[in-house]
């Protein structure tokens, strides 16, 4: 058997989060800027199965002490070993509990990313979800694993791992997603709808080429929704009203309207959560952003803001410049090819 190989992109969360978390609404897209590629070479003559570490993110071996603490203060200590691992777990045992026989011959995974890292693209997600779409065709079970299942395997490998997060990262390709309680307590997943990308107007990335000191402070909005806080039940329901409404405005193609649901869906998550949770370089970014005009969110938990100019061109120079003078990166969002789910 030939080697296996699948490419999983990075992922943009354009309305709606974090209320994937909370039995909300999202509209998410996948971008074609940023990817993590996944290997899966099949053992031959009864070799052993093997998670091959990545020569950059899974560095161990360093020319001082020094470049050690300063590879861990810039990279953190979690390259991608531990998530090909967890995968390879959370499958196992999936197939396990539903009858599914698997062939007992052996592999080695490896792996390779260009996602910037703590930028909320899903990048941990992106390897994961490569990785689980090797598995699936190694093994020939890919008709036995349904595709809205998959994102629960995905999401369940990350848990495994202490990585707090949604379904909404999990869900490859562009899609508008119901994680309402009926339906989730029904299915155990929930119900996903196609988007056309076309749609979409230009958008734009923002990022940090260091977001180590982004929010750090531990959030207590999952504890207090849990509670029943009425202002954060009312405000979470109102930021999954707005991918809902989002859908709306880009079918119209009404992207005025676009950009007020983006910078509301901001304001409501920084009143939710706090300036400290937030982080002062994620409120920079968006402020950076919006000092020119320009409609702006967080991708995702934090790390990279999308952003949306509604008056053209001319705007997107002086977004530019901004970003340019805060130390920000900024390039346009690229549409992803289609890719397997």
């Amino acid at each position: 058997m030939a080697e296996l190989e699948h490419r999983a992109y990075a992922r943009i969360g354009l309305l709606g989060n974090p209320s994937d978390m909370y039995g909300g609404k999202t509209l998410s897209f996948t971008i074609g800027n940023f990817w993590a590629t996944v290997y899966l070479a099949p053992s031959n003559d009864g070799g052993p199965l093997v998670i091959r570490p990545h020569p950059h993110h899974d560095l161990v071996d360093f020319a001082s002490l020094p470049q050690l603490v300063t590879r861990l203060q810039n990279e953190g200590y979690y390259g991608g070993v531990r998530l090909l691992m967890a995968i390879c777990k959370v499958f196992y045992n999936h197939c396990i509990q539903h009858d599914i026989t698997l062939k007992e011959q052996n592999f080695t995974l490896s792996y390779d990313t260009n996602i910037p890292r703590q930028a909320g693209l899903s990048g941990s997600s992106a390897i994961v979800c490569a990785a689980l779409r090797c598995l699936l065709d190694f093994y020939n079970v890919r008709h036995l694993i349904k595709v809205e299942i998959r994102p629960n395997l995905i999401l369940h490998a990350e848990k495994e791992l202490g990585i707090v997060a949604g379904l909404q990262d999990r869900v490859p390709w562009h899609r508008f997603m119901d994680f309402g309680k009926e339906h989730m307590d029904a299915f155990g997943h929930g119900v996903y709808t196609p988007m056309d990308a076309n749609l979409l107007p230009p958008l734009y990335l923002i990022y940090a080429d260091n977001p180590s000191d982004s929010g750090k402070v531990h959030s207590t909005v999952r504890q207090r929704w849990l509670a029943g806080e009425e202002s954060l039940v009312s405000s979470m329901e109102e930021v999954a009203q707005l991918a809902l409404d989002g859908r709306e405005a880009l079918m119209n193609k009404s992207y005025s309207e676009l950009a007020m649901l983006m910078n509301r869906n901001f304001d409501l998550r920084r009143k939710m959560f706090g300036d400290d949770v937030v982080g002062m370089l994620n409120i920079k970014m968006v402020e950076t952003a919006r000092s020119v005009g320009t409609a702006s969110k967080f991708t995702g938990s934090g790390g990279a803001v999308v952003a949306l100019c509604p008056d053209g061109d001319a705007q997107l120079l002086l977004l530019e410049k901004a970003c340019q003078e805060a130390g920000f990166l900024v390039q346009r969002i690229q549409a992803a090819p289609p890719s397997p789910p």
